[in-house]
């Protein structure tokens, strides 16, 4: 990350939850909401596949969380808990957990016509809250809390780095947040998000300087604990979903402010935006942000690992680039070592590469490919 020559191409996959379901000894439920249940599933598959970092990609959870269930039933489909209020929680064995109404209905989101944002129960909305942070049961935080202020959020919001710090010293230890326009995305639902964005881009941009402002108030609280980097989630500013133009005017601004508060607390700060961003790595690049993950290659996205290299191998360091699905999941022995080979001979050059999926590590990737990663790494990639 910082451009020095390490006496090996690092290898970090960020690995899907489904992943930790599969092949980690605690119950889905426990890994998903008890924060130190999900820090030593990190720990362990850190350890297993002799990966070169970890990345705490949740926040933390109540230490009292169970004390809200009402139901909890196991069967081979996976597990299913009734909270106190009505809510349901499903868990499937190997996939992200879904939270659904009493009845089975989708949570509800925000309405970009009518919304309110000056009143804080919008960040309450159960659609809203389950997707960027657990299920309202959870919420402890104060009703009308001003959530860019550090001081608004509970002492466990932390627990999970807390206790991968504790328990580790010889890795990197990264964290993550969500970016502004991925918590605009989650605010509305997708597809009105979207919408939104050509219908009130107005309203859009007072939505993400209040999300940018919340943001800032979770770097402060992460910075404190000093980790090695903070990444900024930012799945949907790919091409797939928004044009150049619109990511100049609806992402660049607001990340920047974030990536910009990062450098202020000591750490390197890296982008996660999945699929078509060969477009946009340019006007990245006029943003404050240190990495760029998941360069996610054709046919998933639409970067070159060689030509980022050659044009922003200064500028940047990438973390990323096999595709998860075609040289992972689905290739056969051989094609799947020619990739590695190929990035690690593409990415050496220079330093500032960490091998690793181009997203996350599909559930079903055979526990050996992941520790294939690091042999070969340790084969090829030494300086």
């Amino acid at each position: 990350m910082n451009h020095r020559e390490p006496d090996r191409v690092p290898v970090m996959c960020q690995l899907a939850l489904g992943h930790y379901f599969l092949h980690c000894e605690a119950a889905p439920s426990d890994i998903w909401f008890d924060s130190q249940t999900f820090a030593q599933a990190l720990i362990q598959l850190q350890r297993r596949y002799r990966f070169d970092g970890i990345l705490v990609n949740i926040p933390g959870r109540p230490p009292d969380w169970k004390s809200r269930i009402e139901c909890h039933q196991r069967n081979p489909d996976g597990e299913r808990l009734r909270w106190k209020s009505g809510l349901q929680t499903m868990f499937p064995p190997d996939d992200n957990p879904q939270t659904f109404l009493s009845d089975g209905g989708r949570l509800p989101r925000a309405n970009y016509r009518s919304v309110d944002l000056h009143d804080p129960a919008i960040q309450r909305i159960p659609g809203y809250v389950w997707n960027t942070w657990h299920t309202p049961e959870l919420w402890d935080i104060a009703p009308g809390a001003d959530l860019s202020d550090p001081a608004a959020y509970a002492a466990w919001f932390t627990a999970a780095l807390e206790v991968v710090q504790r328990s580790v010293s010889d890795i990197s230890v990264h964290v993550e947040i969500f970016s502004p326009f991925t918590h605009l995305m989650e605010l509305f639902g997708y597809e009105q998000a979207l919408m939104a964005l050509v219908d009130v881009p107005k309203l859009c941009h007072e939505a993400l300087a209040l999300f940018t402002r919340n943001a800032l108030a979770q770097v402060q609280l992460y910075g404190a604990h000093r980790p090695d980097a903070i990444l900024v989630s930012s799945a949907f500013a790919g091409a797939g979903f928004i044009s150049r133009p619109m990511y100049r005017e609806f992402v660049m601004p607001y990340e920047d402010e974030v990536f910009r508060a990062i450098r202020g607390k000591g750490c390197k700060s890296y982008v996660h935006t999945c699929g078509a961003i060969g477009d946009r790595l340019d006007l990245m690049a006029e943003t404050a942000v240190d990495g760029i993950d998941t360069l996610d290659p054709p046919p998933l996205g639409t970067v070159d690992l060689s030509q980022a290299k050659a044009q922003y191998s200064q500028r940047f360091f990438f973390k990323g680039n096999l595709d998860s699905v075609n040289e992972m999941l689905h290739a056969d022995e051989t094609t799947f070592e020619r990739a590695v080979e190929d990035r690690i001979r593409i990415g050496k050059p220079s330093s500032g590469y960490i091998l690793s999926s181009a997203c996350s590590v599909a559930p079903h990737v055979k526990p050996e490919r992941l520790r294939r990663l690091t042999d070969l790494a340790e084969r090829l990639g030494t300086y």
